[in-house]
């Protein structure tokens, strides 16, 4: 039997990815949530391009935090990601949770990088 949860999550991150489309020309930042890690993206859509991606499992992350699946580790990611975004030139994002809650790890990471100075 399959994993209703995640095809619940599934369902709702294809409701909201058609929504970020339609929502300008910011690039659109996609979190993925794992039982130990973080994975982000920030996508160009009109592209269809990746323009940068990390997860935690970065040295310099992996350093600090061995486990990455708890919120400290989540807001250090969000610090980490936000400052090499900004070195990118990219400023405004779109942020979209992927279908999960806004709790939690996933939050941290959000609230992390509006402090660094990210727009969304």
């Amino acid at each position: 039997m399959k994993n209703t949860k995640n095809q619940g999550r599934k369902k709702r991150h294809d409701r909201i990815r058609v929504k970020m489309k339609t929502l300008g020309d910011r690039p659109r930042l996609i979190v993925h949530r794992g039982l130990r890690n973080l994975t982000a993206s920030v996508v160009d859509d009109k592209k269809n391009q990746t323009l940068f991606s990390m997860s935690t499992h970065n040295k310099e992350i992996k350093a600090k935090f061995p486990y990455a699946g708890n919120i400290r580790a989540a807001v250090f990611f969000g610090e980490v990601f936000a400052s090499r975004l900004k070195e990118k030139g990219i400023t405004k994002i779109n942020f979209d949770r992927a279908g999960y809650l806004y709790h939690g790890r996933v939050k941290a990471f959000a609230e992390s990088l509006r402090k660094a100075g990210l727009e969304f």
